[in-house]
């Protein structure tokens, strides 16, 4: 496949088709849904938290939701190994494994009333399976944070003018959200909001400069080191942390919304306007292991690098947080949970595109740092051109943000008067990135915060109370110094795969649960390999990339890589799946049994 297009007409046609036969069968046939019944929605009307939408409202919120920085950095990483592996990964993952995977954590959390996964777990498979699901969800949400976080890091390290449009965000986010608040006029909030961001994007160089033409004095302020921005973020997500929902998370979360469908649309139109030259191998040198981003070999990697976009756990906590107390019938689980893992398949194909479009030498020489990217013996061909349109020193930049602005960048500067507004669509495909992230990093530290609120409240009560101000400071800073402690003590290589561990292991743990309630309530038995045949893969999959990891990066003192931390943190995950899955096939022989007795009939819910 030579030209982008053909990688994006065949997921397409795939999706489509596997959405129309797979995903039919698997809600109509296996879930055995009954629009007859009510949903948790109706069931536990509250106009809060429990609200009947339409369902592609719904689609729309649940895509939102999942569709973070995950998709577009995972397969950009990957590309390491070429454009096959991820591309092959992205369709296969998606349809065996993930849309199975978003759809049935989703019809279990509301056969639950729409409680979390973590209370499912316990309901379904035992007290112990469900307090192990609650720690893992806290470990997982910890080094999701500091993984995205590293994404940041390296996008706005010495880069003032993306420090000047991202952070200028907050203070927009906040006057949008007390405008509409004071006001109730949310269009007039919403043309400030989108109108005073791209006059941030476009004065941006006019305040700080840049590398082609220097910077100003203000330009140097904000020329930081990505140490000082590792040490900033985790700061800052104590304070969005512990605001009002309505001040930052919610007007930012909706004027990044804008921004998404910016990128998207763009990607779009590149891709299918442009029609770009795809310049990577199928396959590179580095499938074998020792590449300078990925360490390990394409197996079991490419499935740990690429998550989001294949299959995530941490789409498990949108399945199970806010979007089943949304779902207005349970037919709407199909373009709700199956539907939106297709569409997040589709951006991360763009996503791998966008990294296969550029020079293989160009891309290595973003994605390593300057000293290993001459051992590799390669000759930057575009890049200069690039970082002369840029007016950024694109050496080095790792952490896929730039890699994605660069890609999309270079797939426009084939039409000829492009290039007098490369900078400013880098900057602004670079502020899409970085914002997209910090609020995740907002909603992932009040996630991990109310976590410990449950579980330390057992010990000690007022600690439940989530308007309970020493606790919700206390474990809002305790969150962000584990995850802050975490982004400052690794490199992307190390703390992506981390993260790209923990995520897959999270998403095992839904797929078991899943497996379960399969099991318990399906019409034939056999209908559990639909999650028995991804769970198998990914479990197999996480543990070897996790004992690789310890081996050979974490416990390794030789390695660049090495942390002691990384190392007991993945040992506990993996020893915490191992009791989840232990429990599992406990709970699985028992049902086997009961089922055998009862000539294979369901078993009633306890």
């Amino acid at each position: 496949m030579d030209h982008a297009l053909t990688f994006v007409i065949s997921a397409l046609c795939i999706l489509a088709i596997s959405y129309r036969f797979y995903g039919v069968f698997f809600v109509r046939k296996v879930l055995k849904i009954d629009d007859t019944q009510e949903t948790p929605s109706h069931q536990l009307y509250d106009g809060k938290n429990y609200v009947p939408t339409k369902k592609w409202v719904t689609a729309g919120h649940h895509f939102a939701a999942i569709a973070a920085a995950g998709p577009l950095v995972g397969p950009i990483l990957a590309a390491q190994f070429g454009y096959l592996p991820g591309f092959l990964w992205l369709l296969i993952g998606c349809v065996i494994g993930g849309a199975v995977h978003d759809t049935v954590v989703l019809f279990a959390s509301m056969k639950h009333r729409g409680k979390s996964l973590s209370d499912v777990a316990r309901t379904e498979l035992g007290p112990v399976a469900g307090w192990c699901t609650g720690l893992a969800m806290l470990f997982i949400i910890m080094i999701t944070m500091a993984g995205l976080s590293m994404v940041v890091v390296y996008a706005l390290a010495k880069n003032p003018w993306g420090v000047f449009a991202v952070g200028m965000t907050i203070p927009i986010a906040i006057c949008v959200g007390i405008w509409e608040r004071v006001t109730g006029n949310l269009r007039a909030a919403t043309i400030f909001g989108v109108a005073m961001i791209a006059i941030c994007v476009f004065v941006g160089p006019d305040l700080v400069g840049n590398d082609k033409l220097g910077y100003t004095a203000f330009g140097n302020l904000l020329y930081l080191q990505a140490g000082t921005i590792s040490l900033i973020l985790p700061i800052y997500a104590f304070f969005a942390a512990t605001l009002p929902v309505w001040m930052l998370l919610v007007p930012r979360d909706y004027l990044s919304s804008y921004m998404k469908i910016g990128v998207f649309v763009a990607l779009i139109i590149g891709v299918v306007f442009v029609n770009p030259l795809i310049r990577f191998p199928a396959v590179t040198d580095f499938i074998g292991g020792g590449g300078p981003i990925i360490p390990g070999k394409v197996w079991p990697f490419v499935s740990i690098t690429i998550a989001c976009g294949a299959i995530s756990g941490f789409h498990a906590f949108i399945g199970s947080g806010t979007t089943p107390k949304l779902i207005d019938k349970w037919s709407d689980i199909l373009p709700v949970g199956f539907g939106s893992m297709m569409a997040e398949c589709v951006v991360g194909v763009m996503a791998l595109v966008a990294a296969t479009v550029l020079h293989p030498a160009d891309y290595f020489a973003i994605n390593s740092t300057p000293a290993v990217f001459k051992t590799l013996g390669l000759e930057v061909v575009d890049l200069p051109r690039l970082m002369q349109d840029i007016g950024l020193d694109l050496h080095g930049r790792t952490g896929g943000a730039v890699t994605l602005a660069v890609g999309m960048t270079s797939i426009f500067t084939g039409i000829p008067w492009f290039s007098h507004l490369a900078s400013y669509f880098f900057q602004f495909v670079v502020m899409f990135e970085a914002v997209f992230i910090l609020t995740a990093i907002d909603s992932g530290t009040r996630v991990a915060r109310y976590l410990m609120q449950d579980f330390v409240g057992d010990l000690y009560a007022p600690l439940k109370r989530l308007d309970w101000m020493p606790g919700m400071l206390g474990t809002s800073a305790i969150a962000c110094l584990a995850w802050g402690y975490l982004l400052c003590s690794g490199d992307i290589g190390s703390i992506w795969t981390l993260f790209g561990v923990s995520n897959q292991l999270m998403a095992s743990i839904g797929l078991v649960v899943g497996a379960t309630i399969i099991l318990r309530m399906a019409d034939k038995r056999r209908y559990m390999l639909t999650c028995l045949v991804p769970l198998a893969y990914l479990y197999v999959t996480v543990n070897a990339a996790g004992l690789w990891m310890m081996v050979n990066v974490y416990f390794n003192a030789q390695s660049k890589g090495y942390n002691v931390l990384n190392g007991v943190l993945s040992v506990i995950m993996l020893l915490l799946g191992l009791a989840i899955f232990i429990s599992a096939l406990v709970k699985w022989k028992e049902l086997l049994g009961i089922r055998a007795t009862h000539g294979g009939a369901p078993v009633p819910a306890e």
